[in-house]
């Protein structure tokens, strides 16, 4: 029997594995997971640390950025001594992982659970979906949370609700992962969590001071769209990178989630346009917002028709919840939501969770999850016959959100009820009219004034028409 044959093959120097290079390890893939992440933590520092500071009142900027900031650093440490192995690590539970140190450098330089990169590679690229969670939370929050009780509430919130709800829905042995559940970058564990859970809190916390509430114009415009178009160019990474490879899917993903974040945007001005006569800066940058949420959960699983009308009911269906839903639902108008959270992450969320259930595509499917049949979109399920699988992924999808909304309104209550106990969730009212200088003792500006020219202006907050009629004889606010 004749040998097998053998053959003489020089590799480049640079594919050569050594220590430092391993045979298992893609030098592209890795260094593109290492830019998609910095991507993504750019999203937060400085994306939403410039946004929250500038689209809030000036005496707010300061807290409101550093909110973000606190968050950032809080999160990472938390993350690599117990959180990444509770969302990612050996099971515990079928929702959740064993806490343990993400530190040690056997366990840092070996191979990831997933893709051809270290682990080391993975806990960062994780740790940057975690932070900017928790950052989300805080918009919901901003302008009367007291800080040393958010300083508690971070760490808190990661360990016990974060954690479950990625190793529940992205880890490979998660209980919604095994059922099935499509969730390509986010839309559940980020969005939907952060957007339920800033809401549960901004009931505990209580509103902001009644003239915090009554005018709340943004310090800064252009700094907002400087913050705003971070966080658009970031989601490049953030939904580019989901696939752990630089694959086809992964260009697709990339293009999807600008196209639906474009046609969001242009919708959302439009009905603007028509219902207020005014094209509103704000109001555009919400509808960019919801366009990224809603295409996040779907990115590289949906062909780009589906994107363009995912960006359509992105831009009007959180529309229509924020601007009128909002304003005759009395329960919704008694928790104060400074940023609107609950619509433009929660609504999204769910939104695109339900049309990934409708629009993924078998061949998409195959690409991001390996040849297992179980995940089809249900008008594909129609079309190829196999109606009682596109059905079932439906459910899978409802499971999904019901698991993700009741987990977050249990846990964000709980924390927020233990953290009372300890210090005070809002400031005091003397707190609340000085704003940064008593908190932090630093203003953001030293310039006369807090937003006078947007007395008479109807565009003053992400909710664009304020509910409160502006004050007569020309009075100025001196915050």
């Amino acid at each position: 029997m004749a040998s097998p044959p053998t053959f003489n093959m020089t590799f480049p120097s640079n594919l050569i594995p050594t220590e430092a290079s391993p045979y298992w390890m893609n030098k592209a893939d890795n260094a593109w997971q290492l830019v998609a992440a910095t991507m993504v933590g750019m999203q937060s520092v400085p994306g939403l640390v410039i946004l929250y500071g500038s689209i809030v009142k000036k005496k707010w900027a300061v807290n409101s950025a550093f909110m973000a900031l606190y968050a950032f650093a809080a999160v990472l440490v938390c993350w690599v001594a117990w959180g990444y192995r509770m969302s990612f690590g050996d099971k515990l539970l079928p929702f959740w992982g064993k806490p343990a140190v993400a530190l040690d450098q056997e366990f840092l330089l070996g191979q990831a659970f997933a893709g051809l990169f270290p682990t080391a590679t993975m806990v960062f690229f994780q740790f940057v979906f975690a932070a900017i969670t928790l950052i989300l939370i805080a918009g919901a929050l901003l302008g009367r949370m007291n800080f040393h009780a958010w300083m508690l509430f971070v760490p808190l919130w990661l360990t016990f609700s974060y954690t479950i709800g990625a190793y529940s829905v992205w880890s490979p042995n998660g209980f919604l992962a095994k059922k099935g559940v499509i969730d390509y970058s986010g839309g559940y564990v980020i969005h939907l969590s952060s957007g339920v859970a800033g809401f549960t809190a901004a009931y505990w916390v209580g509103p902001r001071a009644t003239k915090d509430r009554e005018r709340f114009p943004p310090n800064n415009i252009l700094l907002m769209l400087a913050g705003a178009g971070m966080l658009w160019m970031g989601w490049t990474g953030f939904n580019g990178g989901d696939p752990y490879v630089v694959s086809i899917d992964a260009s697709l993903a990339v293009l999807n989630t600008h196209v639906c974040a474009a046609t969001s945007l242009l919708v959302w001005l439009c009905l603007d346009i028509i219902f207020f006569g005014k094209p509103s800066v704000i109001g555009a940058v919400q509808g960019m917002i919801t366009g990224l949420v809603c295409i996040t959960p779907a990115a590289g699983v949906v062909q780009g028709w589906a994107a363009i009308l995912m960006g359509v009911l992105s831009g009007s269906i959180p529309w229509y919840t924020m601007m009128v839903v909002h304003k005759k639902v009395t329960f919704l108008k008694q928790v104060d939501d400074t940023m609107a959270v609950f619509h433009t992450h929660a609504v999204a969320g769910t939104l695109g969770g339900i049309l990934s259930g409708l629009f993924a595509e078998p061949k998409l499917n195959r690409l991001f999850y390996g040849d297992n049949p179980k995940y089809i979109g249900l008008f594909y399920g129609l079309q190829m016959g196999k109606t009682k699988e596109g059905f079932r992924q439906i459910a899978n999808q409802l499971a999904g959100i019901l698991f993700i909304i009741t987990l977050n309104v249990i846990v964000t209550s709980l924390i927020c009820l233990l953290i009372r106990l300890v210090v005070p969730l809002r400031l005091s009212e003397e707190d609340m009219q000085a704003g940064d200088d008593a908190i932090h003792g630093e203003e953001a500006y030293a310039l006369w004034g807090d937003g006078e020219k947007f007395e008479s202006s109807k565009h003053n907050s992400v909710y664009d028409v304020e509910e409160y009629p502006p004050k007569r004889g020309g009075e100025v606010e001196m915050a």
